[in-house]
């Protein structure tokens, strides 16, 4: 987390909206350092998806709240939520463009599903397909899916924020976050 000297209430009721969160299960998340220099005050968190069978990469994500008492007129208010979300994907799908309007979906219903408010959304989803030569030739083919967002919240309440991306995260790996109380079937 970097703050000013003078942090304001604004951005300390921001830091203690999400320092209670219990994050889903199938979701490392830690805090990690902020970037400095985008605001006079940050708070980040880094996450890894560990659901799921096999050691292979499920997911990772970062989540940054920038905050900046003057509202930068690019934000449209002084909170700036910063996401960034990649998963691998069936090489198949990574040609699919229709993948980029899915997640990005998936991203929204996540913000609206955990009730948080926003304005100025603004996004690119990446995929990526690669093909293993020579030395690499046993990698074969592989995808993935990247996604970097960002949107201002309207309140100092960042809880709904965190929780949509950590939702989003997961979503975008393969998981689904059940409503307490519901199990999963194996087919």
């Amino acid at each position: 987390m970097v703050t000013d000297s003078s942090t304001p209430r604004y951005f300390a009721d921001l830091v203690d909206s999400v320092s209670s969160l219990t994050w889903p299960d199938g979701l490392d998340v830690r805090a990690i350092d902020a970037p400095t220099g985008l605001a006079p005050n940050a708070l980040a968190f880094a996450a890894d998806v560990t659901a799921g069978p096999g050691m292979h990469d499920r997911g990772t994500g970062r989540l940054i709240f920038l905050d900046d008492p003057s509202e930068p007129s690019g934000w449209g208010g002084r909170t700036r939520a910063i996401i960034f979300a990649q998963s691998p994907i069936e090489p198949l799908m990574g040609g699919h463009d229709e993948l980029s309007h899915v997640a990005w979906s998936w991203l929204t219903e996540s913000l609206a599903e955990a009730g948080a408010s926003y304005d100025h959304p603004a996004a690119t989803v990446t995929r990526v397909v690669s093909v293993g030569f020579g030395d690499l030739s046993a990698q074969g083919r592989g995808s993935q899916i990247e996604v970097r967002a960002s949107w201002s919240p309207t309140s100092s309440d960042a809880r709904p924020h965190a929780e949509a991306w950590a939702r989003f995260v997961l979503h975008l790996a393969g998981f689904e976050i059940l409503p307490e109380g519901v199990s999963a079937m194996g087919l």
